[in-house]
């Protein structure tokens, strides 16, 4: 596998997903430029260890770029599970789903969402949103401003990530 072939699986999975290069670079912690080359072909030079977390926050393996084990996780319940941990109520699967397809807070789950924004693995991140997409029938992005729409209303410290 080249570096071709890496950055065409990341287009082809970042499109997928709904991400624009910008949000998939500060997910990855990146810059777009790097995200930009990378899926052009162009790029001098990455670490493997970039290459790792960026095929990471994809929900992609290295040999070869593939999603099949990311299909097998149920990433609205680990994400729920995640937001709730600290928590005497908890955030359902089902609560999240429609918090993000619609982008308002569930009553009395604003902790919940607010760590679920500030404090959950990005992979995670990314599978629930990739879920709810699926569920709701409507492509990612639209899931994508549902979040910004939740990181906005609870000022979420990782926003940045999200607007």
């Amino acid at each position: 596998m080249n570096i071709y072939e890496v950055g065409n699986a990341v287009r082809v999975r970042r499109l997928s997903l709904g991400l624009t290069q910008l949000r998939l670079a500060k997910l990855a912690g990146l810059s777009r430029q790097t995200v930009q080359q990378l899926e052009a072909g162009t790029i001098a030079d990455l670490s493997f260890g970039r290459v790792v977390n960026l095929l990471g926050v994809l929900g992609l393996s290295f040999a070869p770029p593939a999603i099949k084990a990311r299909e097998k996780k149920r990433g609205l319940w680990m994400a729920a599970k995640n937001a709730s941990v600290s928590y005497r109520g908890e955030l359902t699967s089902e609560q999240l789903q429609q918090a993000l397809a619609s982008g308002q807070v569930p009553a009395n789950h604003t902790s919940q969402l607010l760590h679920f924004l500030d404090e959950t693995p990005l992979q995670v991140v990314v599978m629930a949103v990739e879920e709810t997409a699926h569920l709701e029938a409507v492509p990612p992005a639209r899931i994508w401003g549902g979040v910004a729409q939740l990181a906005r209303q609870l000022d979420s410290t990782r926003s940045d990530l999200w607007l």
